[in-house]
C-alpha cells in the first residue's frame, strides 16, 4: 500500500513500517507528531513565538525528507501543493517539511483504510 504512493520507495516504506508501528492506528496529526513533523508553538502568555518542528523520531524524519523531495517532483497531488507553497514565497525547507507532513498523513490514511494510492480520491 505504501509503495503505491509516488515518491515512497523501498527505503521509505520499510522505515515507515519499522520506525512507526502506530501507522494506521492513530490520527494523521498524531502520526505527524510522532515523526516530529508537526508544528510546535513557542508561546508564553501574550508572547506568540515562531512555530517550528520538534521532537519525534529523527531517523524517520530524515528519510521522510528524502521521500518528500522526490514526491514534490513526481507525485501530481503533492507537486501542485509544493508549487502553491513556492508561489506563496515559502522557503525550500518549509516546503519540504510541509510535503513530508502531508506524506505521513497520506500514508497513515492508506494504512487505516487498507487501500492503495488513488490520485483521484476526494
Amino acid at each position: 500500500m505504501l509503495r503505491s504512493v509516488p515518491g515512497v520507495g523501498p527505503v521509505a516504506c520499510l522505515t515507515l513500517i519499522s520506525a512507526l508501528p502506530e501507522l494506521g492506528a492513530c490520527t494523521g496529526e498524531e502520526a505527524a507528531a510522532l515523526t516530529g513533523l508537526a508544528p510546535v508553538a513557542h508561546d508564553s502568555g501574550t508572547l506568540r513565538g515562531k512555530r517550528a518542528i520538534a521532537g519525534g523520531r529523527r531517523a524517520l524524519r530524515h528519510v521522510l525528507f528524502q521521500a518528500a523531495f522526490v514526491a514534490s517532483h513526481h507525485n501530481p497531488t503533492l507537486k501542485t501543493f509544493a508549487d502553491r507553497l513556492r508561489k506563496a514565497g515559502k522557503p525550500h525547507k518549509v516546503i519540504i517539511t510541509a510535503v513530508a507532513r502531508k506524506l505521513v498523513i497520506i500514508a497513515n490514511a492508506l494504512c487505516k483504510r487498507q487501500q492503495e494510492w488513488d490520485p483521484n480520491y476526494v
